[in-house]
């Protein structure tokens, strides 16, 4: 029977993905194949929800509070259901001393939400390093990453075709 939180198509594409996942680690080492585990439920859900989580922690015989500990400390991890668009801004060194700051507070006010927020459109975050330090400042929507957004026309040309 298909877990809630899942279609019955989903479930099946859960279970199968879940047990080749596992065939890589050892029998009694489940709880290590936790990352890939909630990356894969994250691609198929969009997010990992409670129920989700829930349902990741039994099949690798840990307690939910450890499965949520690992999706909450990883940004990359939606705990809460994203908007459409995730945008990550970094504010590392790098990009502040080149005015990410400055592109974050323009971002805030052209979108419509404060960082670490969102709505049904757009999810706004800081990121620590998106690991472009030669070419800050940068940030990535959903995937997509841009570099060099020295000028607000640059930043706008990335959300021009978005929303």
């Amino acid at each position: 029977m298909a877990d809630p939180v899942f279609s019955p198509d989903d479930q099946k594409l859960f279970d199968s993905r879940l047990a080749d996942i596992l065939t890589r680690y050892p029998a009694d080492r489940k709880s290590a194949a936790m990352l890939p585990a909630l990356r894969m439920m994250q691609e198929i859900l969009g997010w990992c929800p409670p129920e989700g989580l829930r349902l990741v922690a039994e099949r690798l015989e840990v307690k939910p509070e450890r499965a949520y500990e690992v999706a909450s400390f990883y940004v990359m991890f939606h705990t809460e259901k994203p908007g459409k668009y995730v945008v990550d801004v970094c504010t590392n060194l790098s990009c502040s001393l080149r005015g990410a700051e400055g592109m974050l507070a323009y971002l805030e006010r052209k979108l419509g939400v404060k960082a670490g927020h969102g709505n049904e459109q757009w999810l706004l975050r800081e990121a620590e390093c998106l690991a472009s330090c030669g070419t800050a400042p940068c940030l990535q929507v959903n995937e997509d990453h841009h570099e060099n957004l020295t000028t607000r026309e640059k930043v706008d040309a990335i959300f021009a075709n978005l929303g």
